[in-house]
């Protein structure tokens, strides 16, 4: 990846991942993590789903704190309850808990009503776990970047490698960080910066799509 965050994390990462390229059903239900950070961001944030306090943030109805590790901040927010169940399913939660640190990139809840029901259904079936967790895994990156490490890069052009192998790239639009994947769409991030003990998580607006 560009940039200088990269953590040796990465190898237990990609340890799970081994041979989960197989399997193409392109639209994951990665549910999402839609946490919030009290901080200065690049990106549009949700104000109806968070709302400040002063030892953490509310996002879904539940407190987002630095001391708790990505999925458990995450496990109690209603707006990102898909996103969940599926890390469950693809058995990548004992690894989003780990030391990290990692970005994840967790679209919304609404980001997969935007997918066909039947794509979302067929990735929560047993055959397709290899192609749940290549697109889960297309949504990680080892190290930790914030919005304004994604504005830097958006203005040196570089690029992120995610766990799942492929790359994102950070761009500005009026001045706003979005994310391009490697199909070539633009995804906006809703909420930005929600720091957890083992990273930091940025809500999207749609799912990210890998090429593989």
């Amino acid at each position: 990846m560009n940039g200088s965050k990269k953590n040796t994390s990465i190898i237990a990462v990609v340890t799970l991942v081994v041979g989960l390229l197989a399997g193409g059903a392109v639209g994951a239900a990665v549910g999402s993590m839609n946490m919030d950070k009290d901080s200065d961001s690049t990106s549009n944030t949700s104000t109806s789903m968070t709302t400040s306090t002063e030892d953490g943030v509310t996002v879904g109805g539940a407190k987002m704190v630095k001391t708790k590790d990505i999925v458990d901040n995450a496990a109690n927010a209603s707006n990102v309850t898909t996103v969940v169940s599926l890390v469950k399913l693809a058995d990548l939660v004992d690894t989003l808990k780990s030391d990290g640190p990692f970005t994840v990139f967790a679209p919304n809840n609404d980001a997969f009503a935007k997918l066909p029901a039947e794509t979302v259904a067929s990735l929560q079936e047993p055959a397709n776990k290899a192609a749940l967790a290549n697109i889960l895994t297309y949504h990680v990156v080892a190290g930790t970047y914030t919005s304004a490490d994604l504005k830097v890069m958006a203005q040196k052009g570089e690029t992120l490698t995610t766990v799942q192998g492929e790359t994102l790239t950070p761009i500005l639009e009026d001045n706003v960080v979005k994310l391009q994947d490697a199909s070539g769409n633009k995804v906006t991030i809703q909420t930005t910066d929600v720091i957890s003990s083992n990273g930091v998580t940025h809500v999207i607006e749609s799912v990210l799509m890998p090429k593989a």
